[in-house]
C-alpha cells in the first residue's frame, strides 16, 4: 500500500497566541517532532497549509480558512493525482506521533480515538470530502468522522494536542516526569 504523509499545518494558532507550529518544544520546533514522528510510516511525506524547510508543501486549497478538513481534503486530492491508496495525517499540534500504520489496516478512514487528525484516509474519500465541505456548514472533525463512517482506534498511551502554551507546558511536565 503506498500511503502519503500530510502534516497539516494551516491553521491560525489563535488560541496559542502565536506560531505554535514553530514554538519551540524540547528543544525543537513543534513541526519537527510531528514530521519525524510521521517520517518512517510514510512514502512520502508533504506538509500542508504551509511551507516547511525543504519538504514537500501544497496550499490548503479551496476551502483554505476553513479548519483541518481543508488540510485532509487538499492532502486526498494531492494523494489521488500522484497513484498513492491512501493519506496517514497528523496535525502540526499533537504529540507524540503514534504509530499511524496500524490505522491503514482498517477497511476504510480510521483515526486515533480523541485525536481525530491523527488518521488514515483512503484516496476514494477524496471526492465525498469535497462535495460535503461544499454543502455542509458543519466544518468539524466529528461530524467528518461520523459521515465518513470512521473507525475509532484506542490511543497507544497519553497524547497531547497543544492548543495554548499551557498545553505545552503539560506536555513538557510530562517529558521531564518520564
Amino acid at each position: 500500500m503506498k500511503l502519503l504523509g500530510a502534516v497539516l499545518a494551516g491553521g491560525k494558532s489563535t488560541r496559542f497566541g502565536s506560531d505554535k507550529a514553530v514554538a519551540i518544544v524540547d528543544g525543537l520546533p513543534l513541526i519537527d517532532h510531528v514530521i519525524m514522528g510521521m517520517f518512517n510510516n510514510t512514502d512520502h511525506l508533504l506538509i500542508v497549509g504551509r511551507d516547511w524547510r525543504d519538504f514537500d508543501a501544497i496550499p490548503d486549497g479551496a476551502h483554505a480558512g476553513e479548519g483541518p478538513l481543508a488540510g485532509l481534503l487538499a492532502a486526498l486530492t494531492h494523494a489521488a493525482a500522484n497513484g498513492y491508496d491512501g493519506v496517514l495525517s497528523a496535525a502540526c499540534d499533537a504529540l507524540p506521533v503514534p504509530d499511524l500504520a496500524v490505522l491503514a489496516e482498517s477497511d476504510g478512514a480510521s483515526v486515533i480515538e480523541g485525536h481525530w487528525l491523527f488518521g488514515y484516509w483512503p484516496v476514494e474519500l477524496a471526492g465525498e470530502l469535497a462535495a460535503w465541505l461544499d454543502g455542509q456548514p458543519d466544518r468539524s472533525v466529528r461530524a467528518w468522522l461520523v459521515r465518513c463512517n470512521a473507525q475509532e482506534a484506542p490511543a497507544p498511551g497519553p497524547l497531547y494536542n497543544l492548543n495554548t502554551r499551557d498545553d505545552m507546558i503539560a506536555y513538557e511536565k510530562s517529558l521531564e516526569a518520564a
